[in-house]
């Protein structure tokens, strides 16, 4: 086991001497090792057309439900040549975030029954480690003359096509990228640049016949090899404004940011190397804690997470929603902070902490006669709650 990286204060540098071809990848290569990467490759700068038609076919399909991201110009977002100007080829770099155990063994604290869990790739600024790291390869192709821009945690380039044709991985049937030999738990992302660079071949699939993800996913939201419905997606879900679907919500569980389901049941996955998490990640949140927190406090807790226009409302909605699904109605503090959000100014809130009242049994603190159309549909939605009243 191996603990976790961080990129060095003084990475080791290798001289390029040349201006392109195999030596001076290599030096490239080991470089970004040294700067903390776990694997990198070559792919052209070219129109990535298959991932520009599987856009274009799953926005056909109603796949993607509202994300933006590299959906919502797929014409920018699939040709790397608009994004550095005489680009000839992509560098893609991966950082692991599979921190061990991948059953991991909480501590008490970690333990308790009102406790959110946060997905394995937001225990940690994984994406600013990432590009520190690419930052480091990037400045050695600008001092010898090249252009390079690095593009991570970014919607300017599907960066899982360009891991995939630059012969990091194969696309599983989870959507994800597996590395052979260390599975899917990385963040990527690309350096464009005009440095000619020789590229690899690309891996072939290694998912077989293993459907392992498929049922692994709570919400069933894997509907073909390698293509997955963001309608029942609970990452997407979590990150998506407005009102969360009921269909999923029970499904949820004590989920608050990310969903790694589908990932830690994936055999590569698990048989791959896995590191110790530095003692300062934070993987679970206390829910009270959290829904007690004012909105300068609560965007500084989550800082890292995407959050649509920084809106705390959507954290303490999904925090609401998890209350419903992991409280009891006999803890004083579930009571409390449920009665306080019935009576929010926010309509989201209380209409989120209506479902969760009336799934603990709490209907007795519900209010029928509240005004607004979103409350009006919770309790609509509990028909056997009204005849009861």
């Amino acid at each position: 086991m191996r603990s976790a990286k961080s990129v060095p204060k003084n990475p080791k540098v290798v001289a390029a001497d040349a201006p392109g071809g195999d030596e001076y990848w290599q030096q490239l290569h080991t470089l970004g090792l040294h700067g903390g990467l776990d694997a990198l490759g070559v792919a052209k700068a070219e129109v990535l057309s298959r991932a520009r038609t599987q856009i274009e076919e799953r926005i056909e399909r109603d796949l993607v439900n509202t994300m933006k991201f590299t959906f919502l110009r797929p014409e920018r977002s699939t040709n790397p040549a608009l994004l550095v100007e005489g680009a000839h080829s992509i560098i893609v770099g991966a950082r692991s975030y599979a921190y061990a155990p991948l059953d991991v063994e909480e501590s008490d604290e970690e333990r308790s029954p009102l406790r959110a869990h946060i997905a394995r790739y937001a225990w940690d600024d994984h994406y600013g480690h990432l590009k520190a790291s690419l930052n480091v390869v990037a400045s050695q192709l600008r001092r010898d003359g090249h252009r390079a821009t690095v593009f991570a945690d970014d919607n300017s380039i599907v960066d899982r096509e360009v891991a995939y044709l630059a012969g990091l991985g194969w696309f599983g049937r989870n959507a994800n990228i597996l590395i052979p030999g260390k599975g899917s738990m990385f963040v990527l992302g690309c350096i464009v640049t005009t440095a000619q660079l020789p590229v690899a071949s690309v891996v072939a699939d290694g998912c077989g016949t293993c459907t392992r993800c498929v049922p692994a996913c709570p919400t069933g939201a894997i509907v073909d090899a390698g293509v997955i419905d963001a309608h029942r997606c609970l990452s997407w879900l979590l990150q998506k404004p407005g009102v969360f679907t009921r269909e999923y919500r029970a499904a949820l569980g004590a989920r608050i940011y990310g969903c790694d389901d589908c990932q830690t049941v994936c055999p590569p996955t698990k048989k791959a190397g896995v590191m110790t998490a530095p003692s300062s990640v934070t993987t679970t949140v206390g829910v009270l804690d959290w829904l007690s927190m004012g909105d300068t406090a609560l965007n500084q807790a989550c800082e890292g997470w995407y959050v649509d226009h920084r809106d705390m409302t959507w954290v303490r909605r999904n925090l609401l929603i998890v209350l419903g699904n992991i409280g009891h109605p006999n803890d004083v503090g579930v009571v409390e902070t449920l009665r306080r959000y019935l009576s929010h100014d926010n309509g989201i809130l209380r209409a989120h902490a209506t479902w969760a009242a009336a799934r603990l049994g709490l209907s007795s603190y519900l209010f029928f006669d509240d005004p607004d159309q979103m409350v009006q549909d919770e309790l609509a939605d509990l028909p056997a709650l009204r005849d009861d009243l």
